[in-house]
């Protein structure tokens, strides 16, 4: 079974950077989609960007020309570079993946990590 383990979270100053990153783990065989989405206290999880096995990239809007996500196929890991952040970028962030081993697929999500950026 896969596993992903997202690092790089904390308190950083409006207007400040962080870069996320998440690895997976386990039986890994093959990485499809990767994707981090976000949450806030009684909202839904929203996707922030997803980046497909052969590169191809989505941004939700409020991030855009801000985050930019990238992988890193050798070593099974997603990145989020942060940049000019803002308060209400402050979430836990979730890294989210299609990971296949050498019979089956699954959807994996990670632990979370949490981004808080003050005023």
């Amino acid at each position: 079974q896969a596993q992903l383990v997202e690092s790089g979270g904390g308190l950083v100053q409006a207007g400040g950077s962080l870069r996320l990153s998440c690895t997976a783990s386990g039986t890994v065989f093959s990485i499809g989609l990767m994707a981090w989405y976000r949450q806030t206290p009684g909202n839904q999880r929203e996707l922030v960007a997803q980046i497909g096995s052969g590169g191809t990239i989505t941004y939700a809007d409020f991030v855009k020309g801000r985050f930019t996500i990238s992988r890193d196929n050798a070593k099974n890991t997603v990145y989020l570079q942060m940049n000019s952040l803002k308060p209400e970028d402050t979430a836990v962030y979730y890294c989210n993946a299609d990971i296949w081993g050498l019979v089956t697929g699954e959807n994996v999500w990670g632990q979370g990590t949490q981004v808080t950026v003050s005023s």
